[in-house]
């Protein structure tokens, strides 16, 4: 599988706990920090939970 980069490029302040978590699972805790992940289903389904806070780097 391919891997992807994911940078969180807006804040976590007011967004509903759930998506807080999502943004815990995926490794981003801060703004502007870049995580690598494989592009697997369930990874690919958190991104699109958080798609408004993240940006994906092919």
């Amino acid at each position: 599988m391919s891997t992807i980069k994911i940078k969180q490029t807006k804040s976590r302040i007011k967004c509903p706990k759930d998506q807080k978590r999502t943004l815990d699972a995926l490794g981003l805790k801060k703004m502007n920090r870049v995580v690598e992940h494989e592009s697997t289903p369930s990874v690919l389904g958190m991104i699109e939970k958080v798609k408004h806070l993240v940006t994906v780097i092919e």
